[in-house]
């Protein structure tokens, strides 16, 4: 008997659009087909979109779903398996189906339902415990959906039940080295199981989630046989003979810069694209974060689809207008400078009666530099009403931690970029888009960082250094480390009491904050839920 060709198909859905996802599926089985496979196998809830998050309590959703399928099985020019969910005798699954025939040949239902960083499907999925095991082509195939494979019970169920190999359907979004750690795991379930394993893996930008495709397999002894290429659409066909998985084409592995890099791209362009804007504005600030932003959304959407606006006050220095002005030459994008002097001066007469019995120590010396901020983001959100393009913002990880930032200024617009990228990370993506073409100017990334909102004004004057902050957040913010930790790894007190009092209090801003790409193991967004008030007083000694 000849090999088994199994399809991966590693496609973009779009949470919601039932129909579109059915249609892209059926394309991918005709280009399936053509390569001579045998059966495609599509990524987890491929015809829904993923994650679908409250969708998923509409029993309408359910029926929209399982009509598409019913059509998708009838037209299929192949066996297909093809995620979805599924509504059952009262009771609602995160379910994979085997189309075959005109109709369903069999279904599997994920039984471990994961509740944990940026996933929520126990709100949503009853867990089930059958393993599913299909004949196909005469190889015993066992059918396994994301969670599943990253604990022994699924995996040795499906063993158990006859399966000779296993296929896992994954809607696994990106974080920095998550791709090292999926080849740890499964792994691991090869040397449970003794089963070769093809992984599945959705591609795409679904509000602040990445998926980053990478889809591969490995043989029985752990090898890795097959790689695709991450962050792009693709099919590929792996090959089962005798049980063993034939070697096949293996994508080069890329440096973090460049994954990160991509995950912000297409991040950005799905935001867009999916959402139907017709184009991006920036704020310019002569600064590395507006600079990193500007080059993502050009290299994401085209040059023609971003605006990037400098708004100069008389604090902003002469090298801040020249390093913009050469950056958008580089880049070729739309440029425009709007002086805020003029708006400065009239909202200082405006606002002096009301200020005229308050000492300036009441207002702490920051509310001209924030007036300065909210004039900016009112200049750029008219652009945003007017044209249609969405604003995206500037602020980087380490800002929004410790509130770095002016609610209704800086932080306004629509989506935020860099949101989840630490400074000191600004830096090493920057350096590192020079190494594709030099547009970001040398001063911008030597120069010190500085929000120009005063004379002689850098962020080191209320802040501790970067490498210091940055360290210290992430201790305390990713990994849950107690202040008392943080300290005994060598860091001073002084300096931690102050990182995180700064982000205790700036919850409230960062709930005002837009929707940001995550790229870290946790960011400011699904996985991030500490309340507002709070009295905790964390574990210091």
């Amino acid at each position: 008997m000849s090999a088994l060709k199994i399809a991966v198909a590693q496609i973009n859905c779009t949470v919601g659009d039932i129909a579109g996802n059915a249609r892209r599926i059926l394309a991918a089985g005709v280009e399936a087909q053509a390569l001579g496979a045998d059966v495609l196998v599509t990524p987890e809830l491929a015809l829904c979109g993923y994650p679908p998050e409250d969708l998923l309590l509409r029993a309408d959703f359910y029926r929209a779903c399982r009509r598409e399928l019913e059509a998708l099985a009838a037209a299929t020019p192949l066996p297909l398996v093809v995620g979805h969910p599924e509504e059952r005798n009262g009771k609602r699954h995160n379910a994979a189906s085997l189309l075959r025939d005109g109709g369903i040949a069999a279904t599997y239902r994920k039984r471990h339902l994961p509740n944990y960083e940026v996933f929520d499907e126990e709100r949503y999925f009853d867990a089930a415990e059958e393993p599913c095991v299909v004949d196909l082509k005469g190889v015993r195939v066992g059918l396994n959906i994301c969670a599943d494979i990253w604990e022994a019970p699924a995996a040795r169920a499906a063993r158990d039940a006859g399966a000779e190999i296993l296929i896992a359907l994954n809607a696994s979004p990106f974080h920095m080295h998550k791709q090292r750690h999926r080849y740890e795991v499964l792994r691991g379930r090869v040397a449970d199981t003794g089963m070769p394993i093809i992984y599945v893996n959705m591609v795409g930008g679904q509000d602040e989630l990445v998926f980053d495709g990478a889809s591969f397999a490995m043989d029985a002894a752990g090898r890795l046989t097959h790689q695709l290429p991450a962050f792009v659409e693709a099919l590929a066909v792996v090959e089962v003979e005798g049980g063993h998985v034939l070697p096949g084409a293996i994508a080069p592995a890329t440096a973090i810069e460049e994954d990160v890099y991509a995950a912000l791209k297409l991040g950005v362009r799905d935001y867009l694209g999916k959402n139907g804007f017709p184009g991006a504005i920036i704020g310019l600030s002569g600064g590395i974060d507006s600079a990193l932003t500007l080059c993502i959304a050009a290299d994401a959407l085209g040059p023609d689809k971003v605006r990037a606006v400098m708004m100069p006050s008389p604090y902003t220095a002469q090298m801040s207008l020249d390093d913009s002005r050469a950056l958008v030459a580089a880049l070729g994008v739309r440029y425009d400078e709007v002086p805020i002097e003029a708006a400065m001066n009239t909202y200082a007469a405006m606002l002096q009666p009301l200020f005229a019995d308050l000492p300036p120590t009441a207002w702490a010396d920051t509310t001209p530099e924030n007036i300065q901020a909210r004039i900016r983001g009112m200049v750029l959100m008219a652009l945003s009403n007017r044209t249609g393009a969405i604003v995206l913002t500037t602020g980087n990880k380490s800002e929004m931690a410790v509130g770095y930032a002016t609610l209704y200024g800086d932080m306004a617009g629509g989506f935020a970029v860099i949101k989840d990228v630490f400074k000191t990370f600004v830096y090493q993506l920057s350096r590192w888009r020079n190494t594709l073409a030099p547009v970001v100017p040398v001063n911008i990334i030597t120069r010190a960082p500085s929000a120009e909102l005063k004379p002689d004004q850098t962020d080191q004057d209320s802040l501790p250094p970067y490498e210091v902050l940055d360290a210290i957040i992430e201790a305390y913010m990713e990994y849950d480390r107690s202040p008392r930790a943080i300290i005994a790894s060598g860091y001073a007190e002084a300096d931690v009491r102050r990182v995180v009092g700064l982000l205790k209090r700036n919850e409230y801003k960062r709930r005002q904050s837009p929707v940001g790409i995550r790229i870290s193991q946790r960011g400011f967004g699904k996985d991030w839920r500490y309340p507002i008030t709070s009295r905790y007083p964390d574990e210091w000694s």
